[in-house]
């Protein structure tokens, strides 16, 4: 991210670093739910994004939509984040964790350990489940990966996950898939102010706006997906999306007006006539 003139040094962005890699772009972006892969193409395209989520289990399967997946993007340009979506236990999560890492490196990612962690058992809401996140995050730790769990927004869980040595938390905003926004900004807000890691809001977010505001909060990144592919027009929404993530990370580093109960005059009272 570039300053306007010498005298906003203070203001430089560093760029994002995940588990000792750096990514210029704080967007990250899926490949499921679009309508086509020439639309999953573009819209990667124009969210700029450098990292991707792939969940694993539809790559192995030809699940639809996810045909030909693995060959339709830039995989020297772009780095892979193999997830581990649809499984509900721990040992479900580590087997397909494995799976992924195996994906990447035939893909020719040879050094890529990172897992987007998912333990869902919940069919209706998709809530993670915290004690099998956590136990799965252990072992996989211990087998060297750079895991990124997904994670209800809970400070607690979050910081215990960064002790044990994951590489970020990935809160959720809302529900996944619900366009709902920033429901859980108060606790989100929290676990910025106390993480010594990354902290990815993932979920929820439905328009740029919301993410703007995640960003201004302190996020390090976002992880958008449906409210991209489910866009009447994707590619155009990931380039807003884009944006978003841009000047909310700008308006963090810069620094809002303090809010008060009373006006301020915006224009100088001297000089004024009065009678």
């Amino acid at each position: 991210m570039q300053t306007l003139n010498h005298s906003q040094d203070k203001f430089l962005d560093r760029p994002l670093t995940i588990a000792g890699k750096t990514f210029q772009s704080r967007l990250m972006t899926g490949t499921g739910k679009y309508r086509s892969i020439e639309e999953m193409q573009q819209s990667i395209i124009q969210s700029g994004c450098q990292i991707v989520t792939v969940a694993v289990r539809r790559v192995q399967n030809n699940a639809p939509g996810h045909e030909g997946l693995a060959e339709a993007l830039d995989w020297t340009k772009i780095w892979m984040l193999p997830n581990t979506a649809g499984c509900q236990t721990a040992e479900e999560a580590i087997r397909v964790a494995r799976l992924g890492r195996e994906m990447a490196k035939l893909l020719g990612q040879e050094d890529n350990n990172f897992v987007k962690l998912e333990v869902i058992p919940d069919p209706k809401y998709l809530l993670p489940d915290p004690i099998g996140t956590l136990e799965a995050a252990e072992k996989l730790v211990r087998e060297g990966f750079a895991v990124l769990p997904y994670i209800n927004a809970d400070p607690m869980l979050a910081k215990r996950l960064e002790n044990i040595g994951c590489a970020t938390v990935m809160p959720l905003a809302s529900p996944i898939g619900s366009g709902q926004g920033m429901k859980n900004a108060a606790n989100i807000a929290i676990i910025i102010e106390n993480s010594g890691i990354p902290v990815v809001v993932d979920a929820g977010i439905g328009t740029p706006s919301e993410a703007a505001q995640a960003m201004e909060m302190g996020a390090d990144a976002l992880l958008i997906n449906s409210a991209i592919a489910l866009a009447q027009n994707a590619p155009i929404m990931a380039r807003a999306m884009n944006l978003a993530a841009q000047a909310g990370r700008m308006a963090h580093l810069a620094g809002r007006i303090p809010i008060k109960d009373y006006a301020i005059a915006s224009s100088p009272l001297s000089g004024t006539i009065t009678t």
